[in-house]
Protein backbone atom coordinates (compact mmCIF):
# COMPACT_ATOMS: atom_id res chain seq x y z
CA UNK A 1 0.00 0.00 0.00
CA UNK A 2 1.42 3.38 -1.13
CA UNK A 3 0.38 6.86 0.24
CA UNK A 4 1.79 9.95 -1.86
CA UNK A 5 1.20 13.24 -1.77
CA UNK A 6 1.51 16.27 -4.60
CA UNK A 7 2.92 19.34 -3.23
CA UNK A 8 0.85 21.27 -5.85
CA UNK A 9 -2.47 20.53 -4.88
CA UNK A 10 -1.36 18.79 -1.61
CA UNK A 11 -3.87 15.63 -3.32
CA UNK A 12 -3.19 12.25 -1.60
CA UNK A 13 -3.37 9.03 -3.55
CA UNK A 14 -3.98 5.73 -1.66
CA UNK A 15 -3.18 2.62 -4.14
CA UNK A 16 -3.60 -0.79 -3.06
CA UNK A 17 -3.08 -4.19 -4.34
CA UNK A 18 -5.56 -7.06 -6.21
CA UNK A 19 -7.90 -7.85 -2.89
CA UNK A 20 -7.23 -11.40 -1.72
CA UNK A 21 -11.64 -11.53 -0.71
CA UNK A 22 -12.41 -14.17 -3.11
CA UNK A 23 -15.90 -16.63 -3.20
CA UNK A 24 -15.10 -19.43 -5.68
CA UNK A 25 -18.32 -21.27 -6.68
CA UNK A 26 -17.04 -23.27 -9.41
CA UNK A 27 -18.33 -21.54 -12.76
CA UNK A 28 -19.51 -18.80 -10.83
CA UNK A 29 -16.01 -16.68 -9.30
CA UNK A 30 -16.02 -13.01 -7.73
CA UNK A 31 -13.28 -11.24 -6.51
CA UNK A 32 -14.21 -7.89 -3.80
CA UNK A 33 -12.74 -5.15 -3.75
CA UNK A 34 -13.10 -2.83 -1.18
CA UNK A 35 -12.27 0.98 -1.99
CA UNK A 36 -12.38 1.94 1.74
CA UNK A 37 -9.05 -0.16 2.67
CA UNK A 38 -6.77 1.75 0.49
CA UNK A 39 -6.40 4.05 3.47
CA UNK A 40 -4.78 3.48 6.14
CA UNK A 41 -7.09 3.33 9.64
CA UNK A 42 -10.02 3.91 7.51
CA UNK A 43 -12.66 1.70 9.68
CA UNK A 44 -14.89 1.12 7.00
CA UNK A 45 -14.34 -1.60 4.07
CA UNK A 46 -16.42 0.72 1.47
CA UNK A 47 -15.84 4.56 1.02
CA UNK A 48 -18.71 6.62 1.67
CA UNK A 49 -22.11 5.28 -1.17
CA UNK A 50 -19.32 3.27 -2.79
CA UNK A 51 -19.21 -0.25 -0.69
CA UNK A 52 -17.86 -2.55 -3.05
CA UNK A 53 -16.53 -3.16 -6.63
CA UNK A 54 -16.79 -7.05 -7.90
CA UNK A 55 -15.21 -8.60 -10.72
CA UNK A 56 -17.09 -11.29 -11.99
CA UNK A 57 -16.21 -14.65 -13.72
CA UNK A 58 -18.83 -16.58 -15.51
CA UNK A 59 -18.21 -19.81 -17.44
CA UNK A 60 -20.62 -20.78 -20.63
CA UNK A 61 -23.23 -22.68 -19.16
CA UNK A 62 -23.70 -20.96 -15.84
CA UNK A 63 -27.24 -20.51 -14.00
CA UNK A 64 -26.86 -18.24 -11.13
CA UNK A 65 -30.90 -19.07 -9.90
CA UNK A 66 -33.51 -16.68 -9.17
CA UNK A 67 -32.41 -14.33 -5.88
CA UNK A 68 -33.76 -11.39 -3.67
CA UNK A 69 -31.32 -8.29 -3.15
CA UNK A 70 -32.25 -5.71 -0.70
CA UNK A 71 -30.97 -1.99 -0.32
CA UNK A 72 -28.08 -1.34 -2.27
CA UNK A 73 -28.19 -0.17 -5.71
CA UNK A 74 -26.15 -2.81 -8.43
CA UNK A 75 -24.46 -1.85 -11.45
CA UNK A 76 -23.96 -4.65 -14.05
CA UNK A 77 -20.67 -3.15 -16.09
CA UNK A 78 -20.12 -5.95 -19.24
CA UNK A 79 -17.04 -4.42 -21.42
CA UNK A 80 -16.98 -7.92 -23.22
CA UNK A 81 -19.33 -11.10 -23.87
CA UNK A 82 -22.90 -10.85 -22.34
CA UNK A 83 -25.10 -11.09 -19.23
CA UNK A 84 -28.38 -12.09 -19.77
CA UNK A 85 -30.89 -11.28 -16.90
CA UNK A 86 -34.51 -12.37 -15.95
CA UNK A 87 -36.74 -10.72 -12.88
CA UNK A 88 -39.80 -11.72 -11.30
CA UNK A 89 -41.19 -8.51 -13.32
CA UNK A 90 -41.10 -10.43 -16.05
CA UNK A 91 -37.97 -8.68 -17.85
CA UNK A 92 -35.27 -10.87 -20.12
CA UNK A 93 -32.11 -8.21 -20.73
CA UNK A 94 -28.88 -8.99 -22.11
CA UNK A 95 -26.36 -6.73 -21.16
CA UNK A 96 -22.91 -6.48 -22.94
CA UNK A 97 -20.57 -3.59 -24.05
CA UNK A 98 -23.62 -1.63 -25.69
CA UNK A 99 -25.78 -1.55 -22.89
CA UNK A 100 -25.61 -1.28 -18.87
CA UNK A 101 -27.82 -2.21 -16.23
CA UNK A 102 -28.74 -0.84 -12.73
CA UNK A 103 -30.55 -2.69 -10.46
CA UNK A 104 -31.87 0.03 -7.51
CA UNK A 105 -33.18 -3.46 -5.15
CA UNK A 106 -34.75 -0.97 -2.55
CA UNK A 107 -37.41 -2.97 -0.76
CA UNK A 108 -36.49 -6.05 -2.31
CA UNK A 109 -35.93 -7.11 -6.00
CA UNK A 110 -35.61 -10.89 -7.41
CA UNK A 111 -33.51 -11.45 -10.40
CA UNK A 112 -31.50 -14.59 -11.93
CA UNK A 113 -28.36 -14.48 -14.23
CA UNK A 114 -27.23 -16.78 -16.83
CA UNK A 115 -24.61 -17.42 -19.58
CA UNK A 116 -25.67 -19.64 -22.44
CA UNK A 117 -23.50 -22.62 -23.52
CA UNK A 118 -22.83 -21.15 -26.46
CA UNK A 119 -22.30 -17.42 -24.98
CA UNK A 120 -18.04 -16.55 -24.74
CA UNK A 121 -16.59 -16.47 -20.97
CA UNK A 122 -17.56 -13.67 -18.71
CA UNK A 123 -15.64 -11.29 -16.95
CA UNK A 124 -17.40 -8.06 -15.60
CA UNK A 125 -17.81 -5.87 -12.88
CA UNK A 126 -21.12 -6.03 -10.55
CA UNK A 127 -20.70 -2.37 -8.37
CA UNK A 128 -22.30 -1.83 -5.12
CA UNK A 129 -23.43 1.45 -4.38
CA UNK A 130 -25.29 2.75 -0.90
CA UNK A 131 -28.21 3.93 -1.55
CA UNK A 132 -29.12 7.18 0.85
CA UNK A 133 -32.30 5.60 2.33
CA UNK A 134 -33.19 2.54 3.31
CA UNK A 135 -36.56 0.41 1.65
CA UNK A 136 -36.49 2.66 -1.61
CA UNK A 137 -38.80 1.73 -4.82
CA UNK A 138 -37.33 -1.07 -6.28
CA UNK A 139 -37.25 -1.09 -9.94
CA UNK A 140 -34.48 -1.69 -12.52
CA UNK A 141 -32.73 0.26 -15.55
CA UNK A 142 -31.44 -0.99 -18.62
CA UNK A 143 -30.24 1.49 -21.44
CA UNK A 144 -28.16 2.12 -24.39
CA UNK A 145 -24.88 3.57 -23.37
CA UNK A 146 -22.73 6.20 -25.47
CA UNK A 147 -20.30 5.01 -27.93
CA UNK A 148 -16.84 5.07 -26.24
CA UNK A 149 -13.96 7.45 -27.35
CA UNK A 150 -10.63 6.44 -27.14
CA UNK A 151 -8.40 8.76 -24.39
CA UNK A 152 -11.74 10.50 -23.32
CA UNK A 153 -14.01 9.04 -19.82
CA UNK A 154 -17.67 8.18 -20.71
CA UNK A 155 -20.39 9.04 -17.95
CA UNK A 156 -22.58 6.07 -17.38
CA UNK A 157 -24.43 6.64 -14.39
CA UNK A 158 -24.90 9.64 -11.34
CA UNK A 159 -27.15 10.47 -8.62
CA UNK A 160 -30.63 10.45 -9.26
CA UNK A 161 -31.43 13.69 -8.19
CA UNK A 162 -28.98 15.73 -9.93
CA UNK A 163 -30.38 14.34 -13.79
CA UNK A 164 -27.22 15.60 -15.66
CA UNK A 165 -25.82 13.37 -18.80
CA UNK A 166 -25.34 10.09 -17.66
CA UNK A 167 -27.97 7.72 -19.08
CA UNK A 168 -28.48 5.93 -16.20
CA UNK A 169 -29.10 6.62 -12.09
CA UNK A 170 -27.93 5.46 -8.44
CA UNK A 171 -29.48 7.02 -5.32
CA UNK A 172 -26.78 8.40 -4.09
CA UNK A 173 -23.34 10.79 -4.52
CA UNK A 174 -21.58 8.82 -6.84
CA UNK A 175 -20.64 9.03 -10.78
CA UNK A 176 -19.55 6.33 -12.44
CA UNK A 177 -17.42 7.10 -15.70
CA UNK A 178 -15.31 4.27 -18.21
CA UNK A 179 -12.17 4.65 -20.25
CA UNK A 180 -10.08 3.12 -22.99
CA UNK A 181 -6.53 4.43 -22.61
CA UNK A 182 -3.72 3.71 -25.11
CA UNK A 183 0.32 3.20 -24.25
CA UNK A 184 1.77 6.26 -23.66
CA UNK A 185 -1.79 8.48 -23.44
CA UNK A 186 -2.93 10.80 -21.11
CA UNK A 187 -6.04 11.50 -19.17
CA UNK A 188 -6.87 13.39 -16.74
CA UNK A 189 -8.67 11.69 -13.49
CA UNK A 190 -12.84 12.98 -13.40
CA UNK A 191 -12.97 15.08 -10.59
CA UNK A 192 -15.62 17.25 -8.45
CA UNK A 193 -15.09 20.24 -6.21
CA UNK A 194 -15.11 18.25 -2.15
CA UNK A 195 -15.54 14.81 -4.04
CA UNK A 196 -12.96 11.72 -3.46
CA UNK A 197 -12.43 9.46 -6.67
CA UNK A 198 -11.51 5.88 -6.67
CA UNK A 199 -9.95 4.34 -10.03
CA UNK A 200 -9.86 0.87 -10.99
CA UNK A 201 -7.46 -0.71 -13.77
CA UNK A 202 -9.68 -3.50 -15.33
CA UNK A 203 -6.76 -4.04 -17.73
CA UNK A 204 -3.39 -2.77 -18.21
CA UNK A 205 -1.65 -0.50 -16.29
CA UNK A 206 -1.18 3.22 -15.40
CA UNK A 207 0.41 5.74 -13.38
CA UNK A 208 -1.81 8.00 -11.39
CA UNK A 209 0.05 11.36 -10.38
CA UNK A 210 3.47 9.16 -9.40
CA UNK A 211 2.45 6.31 -7.81
CA UNK A 212 2.09 3.00 -10.39
CA UNK A 213 -1.41 0.93 -10.59
CA UNK A 214 -1.56 -2.62 -12.48
CA UNK A 215 -3.66 -4.63 -13.57
CA UNK A 216 -6.90 -5.27 -11.03
CA UNK A 217 -5.12 -3.05 -8.57
CA UNK A 218 -6.91 0.56 -7.42
CA UNK A 219 -6.36 4.10 -6.01
CA UNK A 220 -7.94 6.50 -4.24
CA UNK A 221 -7.38 9.98 -4.67
CA UNK A 222 -8.51 12.42 -2.42
CA UNK A 223 -8.26 16.84 -2.15
CA UNK A 224 -9.25 18.66 -5.47
CA UNK A 225 -5.99 18.93 -7.34
CA UNK A 226 -6.28 18.22 -11.02
CA UNK A 227 -4.23 14.04 -11.12
CA UNK A 228 -3.46 12.91 -14.49
CA UNK A 229 -3.67 9.45 -15.56
CA UNK A 230 -1.39 7.95 -18.18
CA UNK A 231 -1.43 4.23 -19.46
CA UNK A 232 2.22 2.41 -18.99
CA UNK A 233 0.43 -0.01 -21.50
CA UNK A 234 -3.35 0.03 -23.19
CA UNK A 235 -5.48 0.37 -20.75
CA UNK A 236 -9.34 -0.17 -19.50
CA UNK A 237 -10.32 2.19 -16.40
CA UNK A 238 -13.10 2.61 -14.43
CA UNK A 239 -13.32 5.76 -12.24
CA UNK A 240 -16.15 6.82 -9.51
CA UNK A 241 -16.10 10.21 -8.33
CA UNK A 242 -18.12 10.49 -4.88
CA UNK A 243 -18.96 12.53 -2.29
CA UNK A 244 -18.04 11.17 1.08
CA UNK A 245 -19.91 12.26 3.46
CA UNK A 246 -23.09 11.41 1.58
CA UNK A 247 -25.81 9.69 4.03
CA UNK A 248 -25.60 6.02 3.13
CA UNK A 249 -26.89 3.10 4.68
CA UNK A 250 -25.35 -0.37 5.13
CA UNK A 251 -28.01 -2.99 5.14
CA UNK A 252 -27.80 -4.18 1.48
CA UNK A 253 -27.82 -7.70 1.03
CA UNK A 254 -24.19 -7.93 -0.46
CA UNK A 255 -22.60 -4.68 -0.50
CA UNK A 256 -23.44 -3.01 3.30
Amino acid sequence: MEDTVSARSETRIFTAPRTDVTRDQGKFRTNFDFPGRAVPGHDDHGYGPLATVVESFMDPGTLIRMHQHRNEEIVSWVPDGVMRHDDRLGNELVTDAEHLMVMNAGSGFWHAEETLAEDPPLRMLQIFVRPHSLDLEPGIQHEPIPEATAGEWRHLFGPEEEGGDAPLFVRNAVDFYDCRLAEGATVSLPSRQGWDTYLYVFDGAVTVGDASVGYTESALVTGDGEVPVTATEDSLLVAFSLDPDAPITRQGTIGR
